[in-house]
């Protein structure tokens, strides 16, 4: 496995807009329409990562946690599914569906939604305050695949409570770990 980190979007980075189909429902979702009041959480993850697949609980934690509050989660893959086909649109739905994802898992076939937001690993994580400026791009937490240190989406949680009660978001931030988003040749 790869481990390749995020690339850093900088802050006060507009979120690139998009409209890519939800996997689960079958529709066309647009950034505009599933933006939060609050806040937008996008994550690049995928089917098959040992990093996504540490880390996935705790992603649906979060997002019953803040779901309510505001704060919208939008999950995307963008890998190859030709030479990843356990990340085709028929194993994202059933991964959606077993992960009991409450927020929508859309599908970036042409990998253009991924390069917009210089995504480059998953997980890749992205928050976005009410007027869709970056405010946080990084990692969940410290954990990783068998690092010994428990899930607990520490950093995630931090910036999110930080722009509830009004406050900046700290900008030292980590860079997310994982595999390397699978590009098309």
């Amino acid at each position: 496995m790869a481990r390749t980190p995020s690339n850093m979007m900088p802050l006060g980075t507009k979120a690139p807009d998009f409209v890519l189909p939800d996997v689960t429902t079958n529709s066309k979702k647009s950034l505009g329409n599933l933006a939060g009041n609050n806040a937008t959480v996008v994550m690049f993850i995928c089917n098959h990562c040992p990093f996504v697949i540490h880390v996935v609980d705790e992603i649906v934690r979060l997002a019953e946690h803040y779901m309510d509050k505001g704060i919208s989660f939008i999950a995307i893959s963008s890998n190859d599914v030709i030479a990843y086909p356990e990340d085709a649109p028929d194993k994202m739905k059933e991964f959606a569906i077993k992960n009991k994802f409450p927020f929508s898992y859309l599908y970036d076939e042409t990998q253009e939604v991924a390069k917009a937001y210089d995504a480059a690993c998953t997980p890749d994580f992205y928050i976005f305050d009410g007027e869709l400026d970056c405010v946080y791009r990084g990692q969940l937490d410290d954990s990783r695949p068998d690092s010994g240190i428990p899930v607990t989406g520490k950093d995630i949680r931090e910036a999110l409570n930080l722009m509830l009660e009004g406050k900046p978001v700290f900008k030292e931030q980590k860079a997310s770990l994982g595999c390397n988003i699978k590009w098309k040749a």
